[in-house]
C-alpha cells in the first residue's frame, strides 16, 4: 500500500531586526572629559550670577566643568541611537551573558561639559557684602567658614585636599595678599578682578571669537551702509551727451550705472547747466586697533553677563569708564558713534522716488523678518499636511463645486 509523504515545510521567512525600544526614563546625554579620575563627581553648585544649585561635574584633577547644551532646531528634531560596542557584544548563551541591548534616546539634546574656572565661584564669597569687611584680610579657612549655608557639594569642593593649591592659586589672583606668620590672609580686590577678566578676554581674542559673535557683535556693528549718488537729470544727461564729440561721447556711451553710481566727482556739461548731484558723507575708516578694542568689549561683556552678579556688573562697567581703567575703550566708542552717525547721513540721502540705490538696513531687516516668517509658515502647513490621514487628503482633492454643504440639510423647512 502506498502512502504520500508529507509535504516539506517551507522555511519561515526572516523578520526583519526591530529598532531598540525607546528610553522609558527621560535621560540625558552627558559628554564628560576622557581623562578624568576616579574621584570626579557630579555636583550641586551654586551657579556664580543667580546662586542657584545647578549641575557640574568636578574633578580634582581637571576642575570643575559646567555643562553646555548642544541641541537640533525645532524644525529639524532629530533622536539619538545608543548601541553597544562589537567586542562587547555576545550571542545569547556565550560565556553565559546574554547581548547587550541598546537604546533610544527621543531628544537628540547633549550635554557638553566645558571648563569653567573655579574664580567665578570664589568671587560671592569673596566679596563682602557689607562696608566693615571691606578693608579686612582674613585667611581663606576663615571666609568659608564664616558661610554657614554653604552647600555641602560646594564644600567638598573647598576642603579637596588635591584641589587646594589650585583653588588658592586663584584666590590669589583676584584678593590682595598678606603673609600673618605661616598664614596667607586675602582681601577681595575689585580691581584685581577686572585685571584677571581683561586678560582672560585678550586670550579669547586671541584665539579668535565663534564665527557667531565675530560676525554679529564685531562686523555688524562696525559695518557701513552703501551709499549712492543721485543721478542727473535725464535732460542734462542728453545735453551733455550731444555736446560732447569724438572719444567724450564713446566714453559716455560705454559708461555702465555701477560706474555713474558710484562716481563721486560731479562732471560739468557743455552747455553750463549744473547736474543736480548730493554730497556723499566720508565713510569712517575702521582701524585694526578699534576692532580688537571691539573683540575684547564683546568677551567681556559675555563674562560678565554670564557669571558675574548684577552688583557686581555694574561696578566693573563704572571701573572700565573711570580714569584708573587698565584698557581704554574711548576710541572704541568714538568709532561707534561716527558709524552712527555716517548711518543717519546715509538714511537720509537716500531719495523715497529714487528705487535704483540699495535699501537701507531696516529694509533688509524687515525683509529677513518676512522671509522667517514665510519658512515658518511653510514648515507649519508641512507639519500640519504630515499629520493628515490619506483620506482627508484625497477628500480635499474631490471637487466640491455644485454640491450642497452638510449644513443645508439640517435648516428648518
Amino acid at each position: 500500500m502506498r502512502t504520500r509523504s508529507a509535504p516539506k515545510k517551507q522555511p519561515a521567512p526572516e523578520q526583519p531586526s526591530k529598532l531598540p525600544p525607546p528610553s522609558e526614563k527621560p535621560s540625558k546625554t552627558l559628554i564628560l572629559p576622557s581623562s578624568a579620575s576616579d574621584e570626579a563627581r557630579l555636583l550641586q553648585l551654586p551657579n556664580p550670577r543667580t546662586g542657584e544649585l545647578n549641575r557640574y561635574f568636578f574633578c580634582p584633577k581637571l576642575g570643575i566643568y559646567e555643562f553646555t547644551v548642544v541641541a537640533p532646531s525645532s524644525q529639524a528634531p532629530r533622536s539619538i541611537l545608543f548601541t553597544p560596542k562589537a567586542e562587547s557584544t555576545a550571542s545569547p548563551g556565550e560565556n553565559g551573558s546574554e547581548p547587550a541591548q541598546g537604546a533610544i534616546a527621543k531628544s537628540a539634546q547633549l550635554l557638553v561639559a566645558t571648563p569653567i574656572d573655579v574664580l567665578f565661584f570664589m568671587i560671592p564669597l569673596l566679596c563682602p557684602t557689607s562696608s566693615q569687611g571691606k578693608g579686612l584680610f582674613q585667611p581663606l579657612d576663615d571666609i568659608i567658614d564664616s558661610q554657614a549655608d554653604l552647600p555641602k557639594h560646594f564644600r567638598h569642593v573647598l576642603y579637596n585636599e588635591s584641589y587646594r593649591s589650585v583653588l588658592q592659586a586663584r584666590v590669589e589672583a583676584i584678593c590682595d595678599s598678606v603673609e600673618a606668620g605661616d598664614e596667607k590672609m586675602f582681601r577681595f580686590s575689585e580691581a584685581k578682578l577686572l585685571k584677571e577678566l581683561l586678560a582672560k578676554a585678550e586670550r579669547m581674542v586671541a584665539q579668535g571669537l565663534p564665527a557667531s559673535m565675530e560676525e554679529r557683535f564685531v562686523r555688524q556693528a562696525l559695518a557701513t551702509p552703501l551709499m549712492a549718488v543721485k543721478r542727473e537729470d535725464a535732460t542734462t544727461n542728453g545735453a551733455s551727451s550731444n555736446g560732447s564729440e569724438g572719444e567724450g561721447a564713446s566714453q559716455d556711451d560705454k559708461e555702465t550705472p555701477a560706474t555713474t553710481a558710484s562716481s563721486t566727482s560731479v562732471s560739468t556739461p557743455s552747455d553750463g547747466t549744473t547736474p543736480a548731484t548730493e554730497a556723499i558723507p566720508e565713510e569712517p575708516y575702521t582701524p585694526d586697533t578699534v576692532a580688537r578694542l571691539l573683540r575684547i568689549s564683546t568677551a567681556l561683556s559675555f563674562m560678565n553677563d554670564s557669571y558675574l552678579s548684577p552688583a557686581l556688573r555694574t561696578k566693573v562697567k563704572e571701573l572700565l569708564s573711570s580714569s584708573e581703567s587698565p584698557i581704554d575703550f574711548k576710541p572704541l566708542e568714538d568709532q561707534l558713534k561716527r558709524v552712527a552717525e555716517f548711518r543717519k547721513e546715509a538714511l537720509a540721502s537716500r531719495s523715497l522716488g529714487d528705487f535704483s540705490r540699495k535699501r537701507d538696513a531696516d529694509d533688509e531687516e524687515s525683509a529677513e523678518s518676512r522671509a522667517e516668517k514665510k519658512r515658518r509658515r511653510e514648515e507649519e502647513e508641512k507639519q500640519k499636511k504630515a499629520g493628515e490621514s490619506r483620506g482627508v487628503r484625497d477628500l480635499k482633492k474631490v471637487n466640491t463645486t455644485g454640491m450642497k454643504k452638510m449644513s443645508d440639510f439640517f435648516k428648518k423647512t
